[in-house]
């Protein structure tokens, strides 16, 4: 065997099986010892994110949605109790204002240092940053940006690619000062621009709701036959899939989004921790929901097509050319915050690693700035 059928061999049993026992298994056990939290304090979770922040893939198979809402319903407890774990164990810097967290620090004081399993926490800590580290050279965000920009507006790929790897600079080292405000003003209006497009593209074929969801339901469950330019799934890829998609773009489980919860000034760790049941909800259960109907309802998910162009093809039946430039817009700048995000997550683990008090953290978390940018860029090349 090849180390290209390897790799391939080990993605499809990491997320398989063990993907699905863990994620559906967690879920269902904090979603019952928390007495279904996310389903009786709805009002509340809503007014206290909602209310906070007004107040201050789909072509593998239609199926695959199925599982991507069971991912995501029993997510959201995975979710609130890493992020109130984070919050919980963080570390305060010397300067007694900046604050980390994340797996790596609530392993080590809550299995290592209240529990006494230092030799587990060590395990389990050393995991998680081989793991996590190797998404610092494995990036995505570069290439899907530039594929979906090029791909509309009919550029070379590497230019779309280039002028990303200048911003991201440009952002890390505090050139764009104003990113992280342009982010707030930007991402609801194109959160809500996104799912109004969707909807619309959904209701000019009412006729085919029904049908939409019936192939979703049943497909779940049986897989799915070859048509058009789609090759056909069965049932085991069908739940693996619809995992995957919940946990690649929720991120509960990852050990990512804790990292950044961390840092938010609130006076008690699970009130955090309801921000990210409703991050999950709003990600899986509407956004993607949305964008799944949207590809299945508008008959493109047999189309041949993949990734961000499927996406957009979709998307453009319904509010045309320009609308679908709009869009781009605001893939580019998600694209540019999202990895303004991952290098302050990426920040986290080098300062535990090397040591918050280390004489030579500031060199390392330099370094880190001229290199972070780099591997995106060589991807996409």
């Amino acid at each position: 065997m090849d180390f290209l059928g390897f790799v391939e061999q080990l993605v499809d049993w990491v997320w398989g099986t063990p993907l699905i026992v863990i994620v559906l298994g967690s879920g269902v056990f904090f979603t019952l010892v928390s007495g279904c939290f996310q389903f009786r304090n709805g009002g509340y979770i809503f007014k206290n994110t909602v209310g906070r922040i007004f107040s201050g893939k789909v072509e593998d198979g239609p199926g695959a949605v199925f599982w991507m809402w069971m991912a995501g319903i029993f997510g959201q407890l995975i979710k609130m109790v890493e992020v109130t774990l984070a919050v919980h164990y963080r570390t305060v810097l010397d300067d007694g204002q900046s604050t980390y967290g994340g797996p790596t620090y609530y392993i080590q004081r809550g299995l290592g240092q209240e529990r006494g399993w230092h030799g587990l926490a060590k395990v389990l800590s050393g995991l998680f940053l081989i793991g996590f580290l190797i998404c610092y050279f494995f990036t995505i965000q570069n290439y899907t940006v530039a594929e979906a920009v090029a791909g509309v507006f009919d550029v070379n790929l590497l230019v779309v690619s280039f002028v990303f790897l200048v911003l991201l600079y440009a952002s890390i080292w505090g050139g764009i000062r104003g990113l992280g405000k342009i982010a707030i003003a930007v991402v609801p209006f194109m959160c809500l621009f996104y799912i109004g497009g969707a909807l619309i593209v959904i209701l000019k074929d009412t006729a085919a709701i029904p049908h939409t969801f019936r192939l979703i339901f049943e497909s779940a469950f049986t897989g799915t036959a070859a048509v058009g330019g789609f090759a056909g799934a069965a049932f085991a890829k069908m739940i693996s899939v619809g995992m995957a998609r919940a946990v690649y773009s929720n991120e509960a489980g990852w050990g990512s989004s804790p990292m950044i919860h961390a840092s938010a000034r609130v006076n008690h760790p699970v009130k955090q921790g309801i921000m990210g049941i409703f991050e999950v909800f709003m990600d899986t259960l509407v956004i993607c929901s949305v964008t799944a109907i949207m590809i299945i309802n508008s008959g493109e998910w047999s189309s041949g097509l993949d990734g961000a162009t499927l996406t957009l093809s979709a998307f453009s039946k319904g509010v045309g050319s320009l609308g679908t430039v709009v869009l781009i817009v605001g893939i580019f700048l998600f694209g540019l915050t999202t990895s303004t995000g991952l290098f302050a997550q990426f920040e986290t683990l080098l300062t535990y690693v090397v040591g918050p008090h280390s004489k030579n953290l500031d060199k390392v978390l330099k370094l880190n700035k001229y290199v972070y940018p780099l591997p995106g860029f060589l991807l996409v090349l």
